[in-house]
């Protein structure tokens, strides 16, 4: 079984291969995992990722998982997934209103041009 760190990598090899321009950002995350009667904090800086299970004063967003959610995510859910999670609630994003929108904008262009390439 894979450890918290390696799946925290595997998601966000898979959403920058996705979505390229996330690759671009510099940008450090708060990631909080809740489980059953324990909530894990982990510290994620991009590009890299460097991933540091603590607290990071330099977060510029926080982002709150359930720990079931984030395990089938990290596995094998694609853009359109993480999306539909935050849409239905299960992702709370906390943080910078700019890196907000700035993110909003880059994975949604991303996901215009991947059902454009579909249509074709």
């Amino acid at each position: 079984m894979a450890s918290t760190q390696d799946l925290i990598k595997q998601a966000v090899d898979n959403l920058q291969t996705e979505v390229p321009a996330l690759g671009k950002l510099k940008l450090v995350v708060g990631l909080e995992l809740k489980g059953r009667g324990d909530i894990q904090h982990f510290r994620v800086a991009i590009p890299g990722p460097d991933i540091k299970k603590s607290f990071g004063d330099d977060e510029r967003l926080h982002v709150s998982i359930p720990r079931s959610h984030f395990n089938e995510l990290a596995a094998d859910g694609r853009v359109k997934h993480w999306i539909e999670a935050y849409e239905e609630g299960h992702i709370k994003v906390e943080g910078d209103p700019n890196v907000q929108k700035l993110l909003g904008k880059v994975i949604g262009q991303a996901e215009a041009r991947s059902h454009l390439r579909r249509a074709r």
